[in-house]
């Protein structure tokens, strides 16, 4: 989510246990070229996700749905499979824990490309630019981490907004929250001052909350990938096929439109 800061922990040394004691079997799928794909479970694409992160993944009436989502949609539907979705922690999902242990093929959850985290999984090709940006209530008059000085600023947990707003807002007290709903229910009751985190999930959040508003943008230049197992190279380089063909045929753009009816693509 934008970016989420990763924390290096251990290798989990416990993971081909738990896969003995779980009693999962990889199987394979056959794309197009004839090449060979492992998949966790017989005829599921299962995705790892951490829930609510609208609009990229988050559940309306029993079903999980979003940009990430409907992009996976995409693989699942190369390769001739469908996508089952699991939500868990994001420490587990960033330090590539679930993958290794097999719960899931792949990592899709708003999730920043950055340097710690290839140390821990493999990721596609980007598919999605983003930023930070900070949230308020309408009107209050802060525009920027400076105006905040002495304030309560909200962050998720693990995210790199959390990470941007650590590093840069001297004389802020930032308050960690474990979701986005979280955090932006705290920003609109007033539990804290504003808000750090991306900028795609605040946009859309202040489209339907209109008593809040995006007041500053910080250029971070970050961008989200899907995440992999480190090696599973077969998955990944679909993957890739797949969002470079859904850029070039429309599919993309259809997708984008969907879930960011108020926004410019970057």
């Amino acid at each position: 989510m934008s970016p989420r800061t990763a924390f290096v922990l251990p290798v989990v040394t416990t993971a081909a246990a738990l896969v003995a004691m779980t009693g999962c079997t990889s199987t394979e799928s056959t794309v197009s070229d004839g090449s060979k794909v492992e998949l966790v479970k017989s005829g599921k694409l299962t995705t790892c996700t951490h829930l609510p992160y609208e609009p990229f993944q988050s559940r309306q009436d029993n079903k999980i749905v979003g940009f990430d989502v409907d992009l996976v949609d995409l693989v699942a539907k190369e390769l001739k499979v469908t996508q089952e979705i699991v939500d868990t922690p994001f420490e587990g999902i960033q330090t590539g824990e679930d993958l290794n242990a097999r719960k899931c093929d792949v990592a899709a959850a708003g999730m920043t490309i950055t340097p710690v985290r290839e140390e821990n999984l493999d990721f596609s090709a980007p598919y999605f630019e983003a930023t930070q940006a900070l949230i308020t209530k309408k009107g209050a008059g802060y525009d920027s981490l400076a105006s905040l000085k002495g304030k309560k600023l909200g962050v998720q947990q693990g995210t790199t907004g959390e990470e941007y707003a650590k590093k840069n807002g001297a004389g802020v007290e930032t308050v960690q929250f474990e979701d986005l709903a979280l955090l932006l229910t705290a920003v609109k009751t007033g539990q804290v001052d504003g808000a750090v985190n991306d900028n795609g999930v605040l946009f859309e959040y202040v489209r339907k909350n209109p008593d809040t508003e995006v007041t500053a943008e910080f250029e971070t230049g970050e961008k989200y990938g899907v995440g992999v197992r480190t090696g599973n190279d077969a998955l990944r380089e679909e993957i890739n096929k797949v969002i470079k063909a859904a850029q070039s045929d429309g599919r993309y753009d259809a997708i984008y439109k969907k879930w960011f009816p108020a926004a410019p693509k970057n």
